[in-house]
């Protein structure tokens, strides 16, 4: 049986060699009616790109590497869903790499990570697009990569983010146009920049409503439902007790709501809580959370996207770009009532 190569598919579809090359590749500059005409060859050949061929071809691995550590699940699967998406449309693979490390054994990481797997690009997520060393030893190394950031950084390549503070500062009006004065509010980890960044919004929303900025009412958590227990319980002890908790994101709103459960405390009637991320357990709970959801799919695609065109192309200009975020409210939120 006669093997089927991109010269059969070149003649089968009547066009150049570098055409078919062009559309395997996803290159911007071929017209839609030839893209369609060479994408019927290889259906009508069955042609099935060699991609140790394709890569040697074009100087290139086809792989992307998406380097996370996050302690929510579902924020990473909501992050592989849309990097996936991305290399899928682009004709890439993408290589998952969770790592805890920090400082000069991140980076040894990483310059290994780059060696074995030859990556032609690298998507950061939170923590490490904050990370200016990693950006700088990227940039060093001449690696193109893109952010999933709340904050740009100084000569971003590529950074796609949502408005952090802003939307803390709409969640936190919220629970002031309900009548709340005392709202405690729990930190995410200080890795992120998004957790600055969301306390700041917060901030923000207090001193516009003339209400005091109270260092008692902040606590440290780091993202996970344990470190919001501990916050919480600190939190719901103190006198008075506040009428409301905005936590950072919805795992730590969660563990609010259990402190609160097992002090017998109602909410939303005797506390209101409110999380971030609109993570499935913000529905799933009851009374479901007052949150804000992010387009956290659309912005790794995004940044996939826009990192394997400037790989394609590097004389691309920078890109960056803010997504809105959207509160939702739920049943965890209500009008504050006095003791």
């Amino acid at each position: 049986m006669e093997k089927i190569t991109i010269n059969s598919v070149a003649k089968h579809a009547g066009v150049s060699k570098k055409t078919v090359s062009r559309v395997l590749n996803n290159e911007a500059n071929v017209s839609d009616a030839t893209r369609e005409k060479v994408l019927a060859a290889f259906k009508e050949l069955d042609y099935k790109p060699n991609p140790i061929a394709r890569g040697l071809a074009n100087n290139r691995s086809f792989i992307i590497g998406c380097l996370y550590d996050n302690p929510s699940k579902s924020y990473i699967t909501r992050v592989q869903t849309g990097a996936l998406a991305a290399c899928q449309e682009q004709q890439y693979n993408l290589l998952i790499h969770p790592c805890e490390l920090r400082g000069q054994a991140l980076l040894d990481n990483i310059d290994t990570l780059l060696h074995t797997s030859q990556l032609d690009g690298i998507v950061l997520t939170p923590p490490f697009s904050d990370q200016k060393p990693l950006v700088d030893f990227l940039k060093a190394k001449k690696i193109p990569y893109s952010r999933v950031a709340s904050v740009l950084l100084e000569d971003d390549s590529i950074s796609i983010g949502s408005n952090d503070g802003y939307a803390a500062y709409e969640i936190t009006k919220l629970l002031i146009s309900l009548g709340h004065t005392e709202i405690a509010f729990i930190k995410g980890h200080p890795d992120h920049s998004a957790t600055e960044q969301r306390l700041l919004g917060y901030k923000q929303a207090l001193e516009e409503s003339g209400l005091p900025f109270k260092e008692s009412l902040i606590d440290e958590g780091n993202f996970s439902y344990h470190s919001g227990e501990d916050s919480a319980r600190r939190i719901l002890n103190l006198t008075p007790r506040p009428s409301a908790v905005f936590a950072s994101n919805d795992y730590m709103a969660a563990a609010v709501l259990k402190v609160a459960s097992q002090l017998k405390l109602s909410v939303p009637h005797d506390l209101s809580i409110a999380g971030f991320d609109n993570a499935p357990i913000a529905r799933h709970i009851w009374p479901g959370l007052t949150t804000i959801a992010q387009p956290v799919e659309q912005m790794t695609h995004i940044a996939v996207t826009k990192l394997i065109e400037q790989i394609k192309n590097p004389e691309l200009e920078n890109y960056q770009e803010n997504l809105p975020a959207r509160l939702i409210t739920r049943e965890s939120t209500g009008p504050y009532r006095s003791s």
